[in-house]
C-alpha cells in the first residue's frame, strides 16, 4: 500500500522532478507534487510524495527529515488526511447588511 508523505521547507525553486529524484533514493516514488499558489502559480514551499510501500516511506522519512535540501531544512512526515472544512458562508465581510430606516 502506498504511503503519502508531507514535505515541508522546500526551496521555492524546487521542481517536481527534483523532488521525485531526491526521494527515489529511498525507493519507488508513485507521485511527487509541489503545492503552488492559485493566484501567482509560485511554489508555496511544501509538497507531497507518495512512496510505493510503508517501508520505503519510513526510509524516506529517516533519510530526509531534518536534512538540508537546497539550503533549507526539510520536514518530512506521514501526511495526515485532509479534514473537512466548515462551509464558508456567502457574506463578504465589510460589516453588517443594509439598514432600512
Amino acid at each position: 500500500m502506498a504511503t503519502k508523505l508531507y514535505i515541508g521547507g522546500l526551496p521555492y525553486s524546487t521542481t517536481q522532478e527534483e523532488l521525485q529524484s531526491a526521494f527515489a533514493q529511498a525507493g519507488t516514488v508513485s507521485s511527487a507534487t509541489i503545492i503552488v499558489d492559485k493566484m501567482t502559480g509560485r511554489s508555496r514551499g511544501f509538497g507531497f510524495v507518495e512512496m510505493a510501500s510503508d517501508e520505503e516511506a519510513q526510509k524516506a522519512i529517516e533519510m530526509w527529515n531534518g536534512k538540508d535540501f537546497g539550503g533549507r531544512k526539510l520536514t518530512v512526515n506521514e501526511a495526515k488526511p485532509l479534514e473537512p472544512r466548515a462551509p464558508r458562508g456567502n457574506g463578504g465581510g465589510y460589516g453588517g447588511g443594509r439598514q432600512s430606516w
